[in-house]
């Protein structure tokens, strides 16, 4: 089934993980994919996705948090695709620290990444979108939308602020056929995933309980009702949902893909 068939997609953090994900799904459905981030394999995710599924895909590295970056790449989007159709807000870092070791310059890196940028983008594709009279944008959020978690307040403040941001949009941009929804992706195996297991494992042991490579994800995993870890394919499928026809009177909502971690 190819419900995107030549439409034009962009999805920023998309070199690897759940961007990737993203951009496969697209592809595999028709669309032609915009993929930007700052690794440098973005450009190969881009030759592979175009290879295998024989649509257009351009790669582009992009600060997402730089203004100046960010409106000069949608206008090249719209001049190179003529259209944009769905923009997918992926990009995002994570750092984790103990309060009183966190800097202001850390804090405000991980909001600037992980929500100003998304609003950002947000305004740019708008402006093709607008222009159209019809459009999806897509963010992303996380559990810690939802729920904060220790260590990682600046994390929580800019997925719980991309939930609001969402929601102001929504309102805004519905009178132009544009839906705007926004995601929060629980366990998901990537290599942020791994990290997070790492160091949290790391400040989370003590003389008591000592967390080895894999056994703190091991437990939450078992906290969850479903009891395993997503992968970036189940993200994918509910982003490709959210961009169809099928979710045309769908705007304003955060959509848990969790396996059941979070039920509000």
């Amino acid at each position: 089934m190819r419900r995107f068939e030549d439409a034009t997609v962009v999805v920023s953090g998309a070199a690897r993980g759940i961007g990737e994900g993203i951009a496969v799904r697209f592809a595999q459905e028709g669309a032609n994919v915009v993929i930007t981030d700052l690794l440098d394999e973005v450009e190969n995710t881009a030759k592979r996705i175009a290879d295998e599924y024989k649509v257009k895909t351009k790669a582009v590295k992009l600060d997402v948090t730089d203004e100046e970056q960010v409106v000069a790449f949608y206008k090249q989007v719209e001049q190179d695709f003529k259209h944009l159709d769905v923009s997918v807000q992926n990009a995002g870092i994570i750092t984790i620290e103990h309060l009183e070791k966190m800097s202001l310059k850390d804090f405000n890196k991980v909001v600037q990444v992980d929500a100003v940028a998304e609003w950002l983008c947000c305004r740019e594709a708008a402006r093709i979108m607008v222009k159209q009279d019809k459009g999806r944008l897509i963010n992303s959020s996380s559990g810690q939308g939802r729920k904060g978690f220790i260590y990682t307040p600046h994390y929580a403040c800019a997925k719980m602020g991309v939930i609001g941001i969402t929601q102001s949009l929504a309102i805004e941009l519905a009178p132009h056929h544009i839906t705007v929804n926004a995601f929060c992706p629980g366990i998901i195996v990537t290599e942020m995933w791994e990290y997070n297991d790492r160091v949290w494992g790391q400040m989370l042991s003590t003389d008591k309980k000592q967390y080895k490579k894999g056994e703190l994800m091991q437990e939450w995993v078992d906290a969850i009702p479903l009891r395993y870890a997503g992968k970036p394919s189940d993200i994918a499928g509910v982003i490709a949902f959210l961009a169809s026809d099928d979710a045309a009177y769908i705007t304003g909502q955060t959509i848990n893909i969790d396996g059941g971690m979070f039920m509000n």
